[in-house]
């Protein structure tokens, strides 16, 4: 009886390694792919319309559930773009706040995208490494919004609230002794800024380690050198952004070229990639680790040395102080207005971007005057790249489709909105 070689094959959607609900209808030649067809869809939760309908202060968390490893960053395209319709300046202080944690939200990305691509191609050690990194900066996240993940800390005007005196402390538990919960507690034993230049002391020897594990092994290198090669040309005809997009070679960084809030007064470096296969995108996420807590550690400093407000003082649109509210009637009646009816905002469109840790994240937000959007599209950087998947995948073994899409660092979230 003959051989059969050619067959279609799905992959996913409940795939271990297709990092959400992708599926992949591949045509195959053996191992070998002939073409991939991916359908997306089964996570559409109908955001952009969601938002439409309600107020724009109540649209916020909206954005944290798109991409939902880069929270803060898609909350940051949503308010830039509601206070550039506005016209109103956000303090500079929050403007730093902002800042810190949008880089905060690019390491704990690339944390969990080198963890998780590890697992994929069968590096287990680095995938706990990083999560014990990541540990410390959703603890950040909390301390400032008292949620790990969803935070809805950037509100259109600023910040939710001054960053925090002092940090939550491990308590005693039969699981650990007390020199152990001594030895945890000594970093949170002042402020949050004092907590986060702690972990930005240590967090190089931690990417010195996730290095010393993937970088120059040769399992590693033999998965994902000369794997899923774009060139320069087709990463900017195929729309990419961000580190794919830097991984082909073309320096492209809105922190840089389109520079937002205070990243035109901060010293950093943009890497770039040579041969823009996955091994260069690898190369390009590591050192962005780098460079992100280089600038936190920039804004540690500045904040330390300039307190102030993180908050408009218009009360037409930001609440006033619960202290306030509470004892003042006028306050009571904007608090009340607000958080009903919310504020119209001027009729218009506006398109504000940010360079989240995926690449360009951008919100189109069109306003008729009224209290709530007449239509906001999010522009998110992985729907592109996985319309990329064809091509980067022909002609590369079944094995490589799973390295290609680790690579892309794929969140379904803001990709079916």
């Amino acid at each position: 009886m003959s051989e059969i070689h050619n067959f279609t094959l799905n992959f996913g959607p409940q795939h271990p390694a297709a990092h959400g609900v992708l599926r992949l209808v591949l045509e195959m030649d053996g191992e070998v792919v002939q073409k991939a067809d991916p359908h997306i869809g089964l996570l559409h939760r109908g955001t952009e319309k969601l938002a439409e309908s309600k107020p724009f202060n109540q649209s916020i968390g909206y954005m944290d559930r798109l991409d939902y490893v880069s929270m803060m960053c898609n909350e940051h395209a949503y308010v830039m773009s509601i206070e550039r319709l506005l016209g109103v300046n956000v303090p500079l202080r929050a403007q730093y706040i902002r800042v810190m944690f949008d880089e905060i939200t690019r390491i704990l990305n690339h944390l969990m995208w080198l963890g998780a691509h590890g697992i994929d191609i069968g590096a287990m050690t680095v995938f706990l490494y990083c999560f014990r990194e990541r540990e410390d900066l959703m603890d950040c996240y909390e301390a400032v919004s008292g949620a790990r993940m969803h935070a809805t800390y950037y509100r259109p005007g600023g910040v939710y609230r001054d960053l925090p005196a002092e940090m939550p402390k491990y308590q005693p538990s039969k699981f650990r002794s007390k020199k152990e919960i001594d030895r945890l507690n000594e970093a949170r034993s002042g402020s949050l800024l004092d907590f986060i230049q702690d972990f930005t002391d240590r967090f190089p020897r931690c990417v010195d380690e996730y290095e010393t594990l993937l970088t120059d092994n040769r399992i590693w290198k033999q998965r994902t050198v000369n794997i899923g090669v774009v060139t320069p040309e087709r990463a900017k005809a195929l729309s990419m952004t961000g580190p794919v997009l830097r991984g082909s070679g073309v320096l492209w960084d809105l922190r840089k070229h389109q520079p937002y809030e205070v990243y035109d007064q901060l010293d950093f470096d943009i890497p770039i990639g040579v041969n823009g296969d996955c091994y260069d995108r690898y190369l390009v996420r590591v050192e962005e680790m780098r460079q992100s807590n280089r600038i936190i550690r920039q804004c540690i400093d500045w904040l330390r040395k300039n307190p102030g407000s993180v908050m408009l003082n218009d009360h037409k649109i930001v609440p006033p102080r619960r202290a306030d509210m509470k004892g003042d009637m006028e306050s009571l009646i904007h608090h009340f207005k607000l958080m009903t009816e919310g504020y119209t905002v001027p009729a218009g469109e506006c398109y504000a971007a940010v360079e989240a840790p995926k690449g360009e994240f951008g919100v189109w937000l069109v306003s008729d005057g009224a209290n709530k959007p007449y239509r906001l599209k999010a522009r998110a950087p992985g729907f592109a790249h996985l319309a990329a998947m064809d091509e980067m995948v022909r002609g590369h073994m079944l094995a490589d489709v799973v390295a290609v899409i680790g690579t892309l660092d794929i969140v379904f979230g803001e990709i079916d909105r």
